[in-house]
C-alpha cells in the first residue's frame, strides 16, 4: 500500500517527470500538467554528475540515457592565449558510485524526450498546454486543483515541479524567489572536435569562464560566463557576434566552436540565479521540488541532480509508507533540505569568488568536498 493513490504534478522538467515515473511504476494514478503546449528544453546541453545517473538507473531510463549522451571521466583546465595549453587534469569523484561514469553530457532535448517516453510508458497521463491556476488545500485528506479556470478534481497530493518561476510555489504562499547572482552565461550547441573527450574549462581572459562539454559523438555545448548584463532580447545575429568576440582570446577547440557560430549556430543568454526555500517545502498536501524549491549557478553541475534527488527521495517515501503524515514530511525535509542547501551555497560561493577577484580561494577543495558529500546517496 502506498501513502497516495492519485497525484497531480505540475511541470515536465526532469524533477517532475522523474517523480511521475516512480509513482506510476508503483501503481499510483498520475496526472502531469505542463503549461507549455509541447515538450521543450531550454538551452543546448546539460552536464550530469554520477548521482544524477544513479537516479536515472532507478527510474529504469539509464540505458536509453547513456546511449543518447557522452559519458566521460575527469576535467581539463586550459589556459587562455596561444595554443590553449592544458594546465591541469583533475579527476572527478564518482558521485554515483563505481557502476556509473563520473559525469556525462547530453542534449537537453534528448533527455526530456527520453524521460517523457518512460513516463508515458509507465502510464502517466501527460497534459500539455494545461496550467494549474488555483489550489484548494484546506481539506485534510485531499487537494483540489483548478486547471485553466476549470476544476480538475481532487488529488491526494500535488507536486509542484514547475521550475524557477513556479506558479505552485506562489499559489501556496511561499515568497522566496530566485535572485540574480551577478553572472550571465552565453551558450551554444555545436559539433564536437575529436580532441574534446571531457569537460574543459578556461579561467581568465575577457570572461570569467570559457568552457565546453561533449554531449554526443558529434555534438557538444560551449559556454562563456561573464558579468551579468541586460542581454535579453538580443537579436540572433548580434548574440552570435557577441559570443564570437568574447571567445577570441581562447584557442584550441574554440577555433572549431567559432567556425560553427560563423556558420549559423545559435547563441542564447541567461542569468545565473540562486534561492533555497526554507523548510518546509510543503503546505499540507502540496509540495515543491526541483527548481521550484532551489536554484544555483551551474558551477558544480549539480542543479539537475538535486531536482532528481528531490523526486527520488519523495517518491521513495510515498511508495514505502501507508500514510501521508508529518513523519513522512519530516524525513523528506531532513534528507533533502540540508543537502540542497549545501549545493546552492557552494555553487554560489564559487561564482562569488570570481566576481570578487579572489585569487587564493580553495576552489578544488570546495568542489571535491561537495562531490564527496554527493557520493553518499540522498
Amino acid at each position: 500500500m502506498t501513502a497516495v493513490s492519485k497525484v497531480a504534478i505540475a511541470g515536465s522538467g526532469v524533477a517532475g517527470l522523474a517523480a511521475a515515473i516512480q509513482l506510476a511504476k508503483a501503481g499510483v494514478a498520475v496526472d502531469l500538467f505542463e503549461a507549455k503546449p509541447e515538450l521543450s528544453a531550454q538551452g543546448s546541453g546539460i552536464s550530469l554528475q554520477g548521482n544524477a545517473l544513479r537516479v536515472f538507473d532507478a527510474l529504469g531510463a539509464w540505458d536509453d540515457i547513456r546511449a543518447a549522451g557522452y559519458p566521460f571521466e575527469g576535467l581539463h583546465l586550459r589556459a587562455p592565449g596561444p595554443g590553449a595549453p592544458i594546465v591541469a587534469e583533475l579527476p572527478d569523484v564518482k558521485t554515483g558510485g563505481p557502476d556509473y561514469p563520473a559525469a556525462m553530457g547530453m542534449p537537453r532535448a534528448e533527455l526530456a524526450r527520453i524521460l517523457l517516453e518512460h513516463a508515458e510508458h509507465a502510464g502517466v497521463n501527460v497534459h500539455f498546454g494545461k496550467k494549474i491556476t488555483a489550489i484548494d488545500a484546506r481539506a485534510a485528506d485531499a487537494v483540489a486543483i483548478t486547471v485553466d479556470g476549470e476544476s480538475a478534481g481532487e488529488y491526494d497530493l500535488l507536486i509542484g515541479a514547475d521550475g524557477l518561476n513556479s506558479t505552485v510555489r506562489e499559489l501556496i504562499g511561499i515568497e522566496t524567489k530566485p535572485e540574480p547572482t551577478g553572472m550571465g552565461i552565453w551558450r551554444t550547441f555545436v559539433s564536437r572536435p575529436a580532441e574534446v573527450e571531457r569537460s574543459e574549462l578556461y579561467y581568465g581572459g575577457p570572461v570569467f569562464i570559457a568552457g565546453y562539454t561533449p554531449t554526443g559523438e558529434n555534438s557538444m555545448y560551449a559556454f562563456l560566463v561573464e558579468k551579468a548584463e541586460d542581454r535579453f532580447g538580443t537579436p540572433d545575429d548580434e548574440a552570435t557576434r557577441i559570443m564570437l568576440e568574447e571567445s577570441r582570446a581562447y584557442q584550441g577547440p574554440w577555433e572549431s566552436i567559432r567556425a560553427d557560430l560563423e556558420a549559423g549556430a545559435h547563441a542564447n543568454y541567461t542569468w545565473f540565479t540562486k534561492h533555497i526555500v526554507d523548510e518546509p517545502w510543503n503546505r499540507g498536501r502540496v509540495v515543491i521540488i526541483g527548481d521550484a524549491a532551489h536554484s544555483c549557478p551551474p558551477t558544480i553541475a549539480q542543479g539537475a541532480a538535486q531536482g532528481l534527488e528531490d523526486a527520488f527521495v519523495l517518491t521513495e517515501l510515498l511508495v514505502s509508507r501507508d500514510r501521508l503524515d508529518q513523519g513522512l514530511w519530516d524525513e523528506f525535509h531532513a534528507r533533502r533540505v540540508p543537502r540542497a542547501k549545501s549545493v546552492v551555497e557552494a555553487s554560489v560561493q564559487l561564482g562569488q569568488w570570481q566576481l570578487d577577484g579572489v585569487r587564493d580561494a580553495d576552489v578544488p577543495g570546495l568542489m571535491f568536498g561537495i562531490a564527496r558529500q554527493m557520493s553518499e546517496p540522498a
